[in-house]
């Protein structure tokens, strides 16, 4: 299975951020998404989504070599870097709520506190407006949203750095455990977890996606070689 973006321009105005992005990913690697501040990484994944409409490209789902024309947007899972969630709802109404709307996407359905206790949330907090959490707390619901229903393709915005230690420890694994039957992309600016977690680099810069080699992953160069990707993009 691979997604296939190809030739990707999205502009805003007169700025153009995304500006001929292509790039395949493949299924049971966990890619890691790095670019500078304002590069343009959550407008790439707000295109994958279908949150907003690209300008021109195409973004297809190749499955067992049969290629869908038009990716089926039920197919991603968004972890946004600002959690997006009903914060009238207590935490343990939403996750009702969400398994009962998701039910024929669910395999091997847990109870809700099952599902609570996977991301460590206190019984007491489960009960609690969701206006009342943490950042760091709206974000394991997010996160749990994707571990539960399991979308073919994972987006994740930034989405470890509000965790402690333990927890963020947690959801690595388990991304690992299940990166064989995903494409996951990681944005992320921390190069230590990108080495610790992904698979394969891709950078994002002048609007333009560019792999770097897997071998530089282990490299203990391999900080000085993204920075020096960036710095001649940006001489460009």
């Amino acid at each position: 299975m691979r997604l296939v973006l190809e030739d990707i321009k999205k502009s805003y105005d007169e700025k153009q951020v995304l500006k001929g992005a292509s790039f395949t990913f493949e299924k049971g690697k966990i890619y890691g998404l790095l670019g500078r501040n304002g590069a343009g990484k959550t407008t790439l994944f707000n295109c994958i989504s279908g949150e907003i409409e690209r300008d021109s490209g195409s973004i297809k789902l190749i499955e067992d070599e049969k290629v869908h024309e038009e990716l089926d947007y039920s197919k991603v899972g968004y972890v946004f870097s600002e959690p997006v969630l009903p914060e009238f709802l207590t935490g343990y109404e939403f996750l009702k709520f969400y398994i009962d709307i998701n039910k024929d996407k669910i395999k091997d359905l847990q109870t809700i506190d099952e599902y609570f206790k996977l991301i460590d949330i206190d019984e007491e907090d489960r009960y609690r407006l969701i206006k009342s959490y943490s950042h760091g707390m709206k974000n394991k619901i997010q996160m749990l949203c994707f571990l539960i229903t399991r979308p073919t393709i994972i987006l994740l915005d930034e989405p470890l750095t509000s965790f402690d230690v333990v927890v963020a420890l947690e959801i690595k694994n388990l991304l690992k455990n299940i990166k064989n039957d995903h494409i996951i992309i990681f944005s992320t600016h921390i190069l230590q977890l990108a080495t610790d977690l992904c698979d394969e680099i891709v950078v994002l810069n002048n609007g333009i996606l560019e792999e770097v080699e897997s071998d530089a992953l282990k490299s203990p160069e391999f900080e000085e070689k993204i920075i020096e990707i960036l710095k001649e993009k940006e001489n460009d």
